[in-house]
């Protein structure tokens, strides 16, 4: 049987006078993305500025103005990772405190974007092994940021009596380690995340027993 020829694309209809150019902050957000899937595909240590540049259809000289640096470039796309796994800062009173913490932990993430996640935390446990200044910044940028960030949420919630503790640094150590073991690597080759289904069940128990404890059955939030 012949093959059934694929659908062509309609043709673009030519707009009048020069195209629009991107602003800094949109080649910015462009270049970040276009980079986490090179170096995703060829590791960091292998990803040079003048294969960016190519790759992202930018002159070194535009590139080096948005980001100085291989590593702040990284810095960069660690930064957007850390908003994959904490969805923060963000404005959540209008949901109760169960739930919100669900939305900031991004419990019901999609599959694609799961695997996306997934596959850059695999690659940066890998790369600190090897370049200390990954590790480095994704303790910095990543996991102090984040606790940084979520004991500040708390704490606005402390204040306004929907959330009862002592210590929010403590409570969001707490809490991070809790959802987050069972991510971190005990083998030292990658992140080892259980199946997509089977973490969010994990997380949303890590969420009740931190909310509501275990003494009691929980009480209905407000």
């Amino acid at each position: 049987m012949p093959e059934t020829p694929a659908p062509s694309l309609p043709a673009k209809r030519r707009t009048r006078g020069r195209p629009r150019l991107a602003t800094p902050a949109e080649q910015r957000a462009r270049i970040i993305e276009a980079t986490r899937w090179l170096i995703l595909a060829q590791g960091y240590g292998k990803t040079t500025m003048s294969e960016v540049a190519t790759h992202c259809r930018v002159s070194k000289r535009t590139l080096y103005e948005l980001f100085p640096s291989k590593t702040d470039l990284l810095g960069a796309i660690i930064e957007q990772h850390r908003t994959s796994m904490l969805a923060l800062p963000g404005d959540y009173r209008h949901l109760g405190l169960s739930d919100a913490l669900e939305r900031i932990f991004q419990v019901d993430i999609g599959e694609e974007e799961d695997r996306a996640r997934e596959a850059f935390l695999n690659l940066t446990v890998v790369e600190a092994a090897r370049y200390p200044e990954v590790g480095e910044m994704m303790m910095r940028l990543g996991g102090r940021r984040a606790h940084a960030l979520l004991a500040e949420w708390m704490e606005g919630e402390k204040q306004a009596g929907r959330l009862f503790t002592d210590d929010t640094m403590s409570a969001a150590t707490i809490l991070m380690d809790m959802i987050f073991g069972a991510v971190v690597t005990k083998t030292g080759t990658g992140a080892e995340w259980p199946g997509l289904n089977a973490r969010k069940d994990y997380m949303r128990r890590c969420i009740r027993i931190f909310v509501h404890g275990t003494g009691t059955p929980p009480a209905p939030e407000a």
